[in-house]
């Protein structure tokens, strides 16, 4: 046996046994993603006229190719990857990249790898372990969405799962190209998830100018690829072999770095501290360790509120006269029976609630920065950095709530850029778009509130906050065209707020009632953290 993979066995299980409720969620939302879309589209598209004209529009319309990108098919398998392909295999990057990082350099940064590594462990060994812990994930999901879309065609089926497992492994190479570059976690999520978005943005500028996606833009995003494996329409095999080749180029990569490095130490070494003065408290050193996250997700929100905002009259056209669409969107609007009016009204409505679809997307998204900014305390308390600053004249809740601090202040802003780029994207009442945004803060603020309190109370499984806005999300994203029930839906907090704008007259109790949950959430989680030890 190679004494370079030595433990390799171990450590998978070790991996596969840490990320036993982790993985699951994000496999299963993945899936979902596609699974859920066959029955809403052969109820929202179920004849053949109405799916060619579904062609012709998106055909002529630039702003819903960048979006969704071009349609190759007018089956219901072949609506279905253009559909949600393109979105499973980012969401797959983004497992990906947490699974890969997670049993690297976090590892490492907390200091577990050495102590392993003075064991029976080969020094290609935890790299080895965490990619086939990321290749288990994505087979897992492929296998989900080839299974769910057989009937569909086994064909098809086959092809767009292999796709999105395809796009998962190419951008886990990547994240393990990051995890040898960089000397922290944080920082090599954050360098992997950039080219994950800059993919998307080479993806949609290139569908958004070419119909056929046939763009030099297009074919140099990998999830521009994916689009090219065009499934349930004349599937394009080879472009598998540009995946293959892609990640054997990086996973080559990978390894030789790894092999020219310690372990604990990158390639790309962080800046000295900062000089004598610039930190006075506990708040300003929370704002100099998020910062950076917090400008990346600010200037992504504002960009896709100016994506989304002019998005909408083609949205509307899209729609049409077509009930089952515009039922969905008025569903996930807010305001159900309105959009049916006739002429000029009826498509103002329709635009609004496209407009507060949008904000409560954007809103459940952002719902992901707050759980990252809280678990920002868990990294620190287990990388065994928060004990000897702890040790000084630095209290608890002073530490907890620089962090907070900045978390919930910071949601606060990127739904703001948002609401005013959905304003300027759509060129009208940049007030009522920024109201649609920020109304949607309380629900935000009560999933952010519950990861503090998992931090506090049980800091072991504060991990689990992400499978609460995960679900959250996937509530608000498929489960109004899966027709589930009310009572379903209003398990997420964002079921409880008014939708904003064009809706009735909001009333204030909602956004009270969850202010006031969030309130008394974070004020558990304070009080569940000055009263257990720090860990280990």
């Amino acid at each position: 046996m190679n004494t370079q993979l030595a433990g390799t066995g171990a450590l998978l299980r070790l991996a596969l046994r840490r990320d036993r409720v982790m993985a699951p969620v994000w496999i299963l939302v993945v899936a979902m993603l596609v699974l859920s879309l066959p029955g809403s589209l052969e109820s929202v598209y179920g004849t053949a006229a109405e799916r060619e004209r579904l062609l012709a529009t998106m055909t002529a319309n630039g702003s819903l190719r960048a979006l969704y990108g071009p349609v190759f098919g007018d089956s219901i398998g072949a609506l279905t990857a253009w559909r949600g392909g393109v979105f499973a295999g980012l969401l797959a990057g983004v497992m990906s990249l947490v699974i890969v990082v997670r049993h690297t350099r976090e590892e490492e940064e907390s200091g577990r790898q050495e102590l392993l590594s003075a064991t029976m462990v080969g020094h290609r060994a935890p790299l080895t372990a965490a990619l086939l812990a990321a290749l288990t994930a994505n087979a897992a999901a492929a296998l989900l969405v080839t299974a769910g879309l057989a009937g569909r065609g086994a064909t098809g089926a086959l092809a767009l799962g292999l796709g999105i497992g395809a796009t998962g492994m190419l951008f886990a190479a990547l994240a393990a190209i990051a995890a040898q570059l960089t000397e922290s976690a944080r920082l090599a999520k954050g360098l992997t998830g950039a080219f994950i978005g800059a993919a998307f943005v080479l993806r949609a500028a290139g569908d958004a100018g070419a119909p056929d996606g046939g763009s030099a833009l297009t074919w140099i995003s990998p999830l521009g690829w994916l689009e090219h494996v065009r499934a349930f329409a004349a599937e394009r095999w080879w472009v598998l072999a540009l995946f293959a080749a892609a990640s054997a180029a990086q996973l080559a990569a990978a390894y030789a770095l790894a092999a020219r490095r310690d372990v604990g130490m990158s390639f790309l070494p962080a800046r000295p501290g900062p000089a004598r003065g610039r930190l006075g408290s506990a708040g300003a050193l929370a704002w100099r360790l998020q910062r950076g996250a917090l400008l990346g997700w600010s200037l992504g929100f504002l960009v896709a509120g100016v994506v989304f905002g002019g998005m909408t009259d083609g949205a509307t056209q899209l729609v049409g006269d077509n009930a089952r669409t515009r039922e969905i969107i008025e569903r996930m609007g807010g305001q159900s029976g309105q959009a049916g009016q006739a002429g000029q009204a009826g498509q103002s409505v329709l635009a609004d609630a496209f407009l507060a679809t949008m904000a409560g997307m954007l809103a459940m998204v952002a719902a992901l920065y707050i759980v990252s900014a809280v678990l920002r305390l868990s990294a620190e308390e287990s990388g065994q950095r928060a004990e000897p600053l702890l040790a000084n004249a630095v209290g608890r809740l002073r530490w907890a709530g620089g962090h907070l601090a900045v978390a919930f202040g910071g949601s606060a802003l990127i739904l703001l850029l948002a609401g005013l780029g959905l304003g300027i994207g759509h060129g009208e009442d940049i007030g009522g778009a920024v109201a649609a945004t920020l109304g949607q803060l309380p629900a935000v603020w009560v999933i952010g509130a519950l990861a503090a309190l998992l931090h506090g109370a049980a800091p072991r499984f504060a991990v689990a906050a992400w499978a609460v806005a995960g679900a959250a999300l996937a509530l608000g994203w498929v489960g109004p065209a899966l027709n589930l029930p009310q009572a379903v839906l209003d398990l997420s907090p964002f079921a409880h707020l008014p939708k904003l704008p064009g809706g009735q007259d909001p009333s204030w109790a909602p956004f009270v009632a969850l202010t006031a949950l969030a309130a008394a959430l974070l004020a558990a989680a304070l009080t569940a953290l000055r009263r257990r030890d720090l860990a280990a």
